[in-house]
């Protein structure tokens, strides 16, 4: 009887520092690139998650148009964007 109750504090242990180690930082790290690519504006600098570079040049539901250096319009999934790039 002792030693069950003791390997069920264990494994509740061991799923408690699991859910704060890895499920709550991967939460919090999808809940911020969620709210950064809903708050997408044209003009913004992007980074896509392929390393593109890239300004903002239009915006619809689902699609952004990135516009390069050299002019040449690429054509994405709002998902495709990884991060902001400060000015």
């Amino acid at each position: 009887m002792n030693q069950t109750v003791l390997l069920v504090l264990q494994l509740v242990l061991l799923g408690v520092i699991f859910y704060f180690f890895m499920i709550r930082p991967e939460n919090k790290r999808r809940k911020a690139i969620a709210t950064m690519q809903s708050s997408l504006e044209k003009g913004d600098r992007v980074v896509t998650i392929g390393g593109i570079h890239g300004r903002i040049h239009a915006l619809e539901q689902e699609i952004v148009t990135l516009i390069n250096d050299e002019g040449q319009k690429w054509i994405f999934e709002r998902n495709a964007i990884s991060r902001k790039v400060e000015k």
